[in-house]
């Protein structure tokens, strides 16, 4: 069975999702790597789940996702602790196709990483689009040009959960 699943970053608007497809039976460590994965986090801090109001994360690899969920529709998923990005996990119900992980939609780039969560992501953005701004330099020069906050790219997203498997 696949789980239909909308990912959604607290605290951003316009808002940052993924819709994905799932196994039931995967464990919550691999659950956690597609989320980063899919979103376009880089799996350098900490992360959590919390469902029920019971945080998971040192057993995650003896968790199952449908185990933890049982009759629950929603959860969180803490992603970097000093950052704070919260993620609303919700299900959106089953799913057929293949048992394998893949993203069906989503909208907008991922945060910069370190970027100090909301706000410090909502600072950057001011920063890079304003050429007179005093940290736009600065902002450029980390990020490089390259960074589009209204970017999304499915397919990006689906070959690097296929290199997941």
């Amino acid at each position: 069975m696949l789980y239909e699943i909308r990912v959604e970053i607290h605290g951003i608007d316009p808002p940052i999702w993924r819709i994905l497809r799932v196994p039931s039976q995967i464990n919550l460590f691999k659950f956690h790597r597609i989320i980063q994965k899919s979103m376009g986090w880089a799996d350098s801090h900490l992360h959590e789940f919390i469902t029920n109001e019971k945080p998971y994360q040192k057993l995650s690899e003896r968790l199952i996702l449908e185990t933890v969920l049982s009759a629950k529709k929603a959860f969180l998923y803490i992603y970097d602790m000093g950052d704070g990005w919260e993620h609303e996990i919700t299900i959106l119900g089953e799913a057929e196709g293949p048992e394998q992980s893949v993203c069906t939609a989503g909208a907008r780039a991922c945060p910069p990483e370190d970027c100090g969560g909301p706000p410090g992501y909502y600072a950057l953005l001011v920063a890079l689009a304003d050429p007179e701004h005093q940290e736009h330099a600065t902002m450029v020069e980390w990020l490089g040009d390259k960074f589009d906050p209204n970017t999304f790219d499915l397919d990006k997203v689906n070959k690097a959960l296929k290199r997941l498997r």
